[in-house]
């Protein structure tokens, strides 16, 4: 199959992909510096929990909101609102004086991160609607890419004595001109005339759509909890190495999503998830049980190999139940997938003083078994209902 044409709307498509690999690079800010941010404020592994907390929060918010109101008023406007919510959220943590206003600047970077992932979503939905599979795999590579580079550049500056603020800075001033390009670039309004009430309810309670709202959050559960904390869990090596590994887990994600971008359009969307999260999880377990960090390290980026697939794929899935909706459903996913983030990950920081981060990785394990047991269920057609039309 060939790659889906941009030729219709070329810049929203490539400033969408731009805009999700930005949001990707800074969601890997505060795990590849968290070694420079805790004594800068003279925090634990529970108070970047909290961080963690306080912006997954935001970025649920921002997510459904997000939706809501693009089908009110469309992307152009939201978009660029997104992207300029992230670039106070980023300045605000740079400049912050103390914890507490670092933990506020969470809050606007949450919510403009929601509503780009949301909203990029929903925009390759309407623009390739005969090659969802593929083509959302292509968005998030591109967000897979930001994560990846950002572990990697972030570790070499500051090996070479680069302070932490300069680089979350640097990373807000980028968003402002894309904020510009985005509402400038002609593309799918994304608004939906509602005929009543009745037609916003059958959608947020159809049951296909709560099965996929509880394995994406499952999914991402499972792959943020092992994102923010890997470079903490490799903590008896190096900081140029717990992060390259932070960055190999990230290439994995990328190889993942690529190869499934390939091939993810000849077979069950539904499936090929389950499979996906089948696989991450038995070698994520198989990363915490390792004898060795070589070993283990090899095997997290395996696991990243895994993961990449499931997030577009579900998404996918939503896409072909619900066309004429995907704005909305977009969203509400986006949103209810940070549940997993918003739960899981803060967890794992108050497990590192208890039990360990050992046990709260096997927990992300677990999560992504669970994510691949509800897929595999939607695949054998357990949640199937009706099929949400445009109104």
């Amino acid at each position: 199959m060939a790659l889906p044409s941009f030729r219709r709307i070329d810049r929203a498509a490539v400033l969408a992909c731009v805009a999700l690999a930005l949001v990707g690079w800074s969601s890997l800010l505060v795990p590849s510096l968290i070694r420079s941010i805790e004594p800068a404020f003279n925090q634990t592994d529970a108070g970047i929990g909290v961080f963690f907390f306080v912006n997954a929060i935001a970025y649920v918010s921002g997510s459904m909101l997000g939706g809501v109101l693009t089908e009110r008023i469309g992307r152009r406007v939201i978009l660029p609102m997104a992207l300029v919510l992230i670039t106070a959220g980023l300045a605000g943590m740079a400049g912050a004086p103390s914890w507490s206003l670092f933990l506020v600047a969470a809050v606007p970077l949450g919510l403009g991160a929601g509503a780009v992932d949301g909203g990029t979503n929903g925009l390759i939905l309407d623009l390739y609607p005969s090659s969802r599979g593929r083509s959302l795999n292509l968005l998030h590579l591109c967000f897979s890419i930001g994560s990846l580079g950002s572990p990697l550049v972030v570790g070499r500056l500051v090996e070479i004595g680069v302070g932490w603020q300069s680089i979350v800075f640097g990373t807000a001033l980028v968003a402002i001109p894309l904020a510009l390009l985005l509402g400038l670039a002609d593309q799918p309004s994304g608004r939906h005339v509602h005929a009543g009430p009745a037609g916003s309810v059958r959608i947020g309670l159809a049951l296909p759509l709560v099965a996929l709202a509880i394995a994406i959050a499952c999914y991402v559960g499972s792959e943020v909890g092992v994102s923010h904390w890997l470079v903490r869990y490799l903590d008896s090596a190096s900081v140029g190495l717990a992060t390259s590994a932070l960055a190999l887990f990230w290439g994995g994600l990328t190889i993942g999503r690529l190869m499934s971008a390939k091939i993810g359009d000849r077979f069950d969307h539904a499936r090929f998830a389950a499979t996906a999260a089948l696989v991450a999880g038995v070698t994520l377990a198989g990363a915490v049980a390792a004898p060795s960090l070589e070993v283990s390290i090899l095997l997290f980026a395996l696991a990243g190999v895994a993961y990449g697939p499931i997030y577009p794929l579900i998404m996918a899935v939503a896409g072909d139940r619900y066309p004429g909706r995907s704005a909305a459903v977009s969203g509400f996913l986006a949103g209810t997938a940070v549940i997993g983030a918003i739960l899981y990950p803060p967890v794992m920081g108050l497990m590192s003083v208890s039990v360990g981060l050992g046990a709260a990785m096997a927990g992300a394990a677990a999560l992504a078994g669970a994510c691949a047991l509800v897929l595999a269920l939607i695949a054998r057609g357990t949640f199937n209902g009706p099929r949400a039309t445009a109104s």
